[in-house]
């Protein structure tokens, strides 16, 4: 059996890359999302193992002392890995791993894997991103003002990644995402955002 391609799917909060990872495993055969730990409270809605797996600060700490994180990292101060076993249990049994992770575990798993196929997904403007956090009712008003300051720095990792795709029609996002998946490139739609005007602090 030939083993899986890893796709890692990265983003700033709320431009979608975790809906987008999701709509892909439903949607493409023998596509499977790696599911990461992290020491974050569930949000409304998450579950257990579907979401994430949710462990303590010592369950967490036991892992990395374990070495059994391909990659881990400390965001928004909460912990995030994501378990080695889990994705080469899923590319042995020949699955399409994505991998729903920032731009620093993107970073660290292309240095281990370096035949997985990395894409960073950019929201279509400041303010499309900032109504997106607003409205899927998960944080504070000063926590949605702390994942805007962070946008900008995250997002100038994007050259880091082989493809960009632009999250301004969901369903075109999705099927740009399929066609790298396919390796059909030329269905890809160009990337004609005012990447500057993005990435501006304000």
């Amino acid at each position: 059996m030939n083993p899986g391609i890893l796709l890692i799917l990265s983003a700033p909060s709320g431009a979608g890359k975790s809906s987008l990872a999701k709509a892909l495993a439903a949607s493409v055969p023998n596509v499977a999302i790696s599911v990461s730990h992290t020491t974050r409270a569930p949000r409304p809605g998450e579950q257990h193992g579907v979401d994430y797996y949710f462990v303590s600060a010592d369950q967490f700490a036991a892992m990395i002392k374990e070495d059994r994180f391909v990659e881990h990292a400390r965001v928004f101060g909460n912990s995030y890995g994501t378990a080695r076993e889990s994705i080469e249990n899923l590319l042995a049994a020949g699955k399409n791993v994505v991998l729903d992770i920032d731009w620093q575990g993107a970073r660290r798993i292309k240095e281990l894997v370096p035949d997985a196929v990395t894409v960073f997904v950019l929201p279509p403007s400041r303010e499309a991103l900032h109504a997106r956090l607003v409205g899927r009712g998960q944080d504070s008003p000063e926590t949605i003002v702390r994942r805007m300051r962070n946008a900008a720095s995250e997002m100038r990792h994007y050259k880091e990644f082989d493809h960009v795709v632009v999250n301004d029609d969901f369903a075109a996002a999705l099927a740009d995402i399929r066609a790298i998946l396919d390796n059909n490139f030329g269905n890809v739609r160009p990337v004609t955002l005012d990447i500057p005007a993005l990435l501006r602090d304000e």
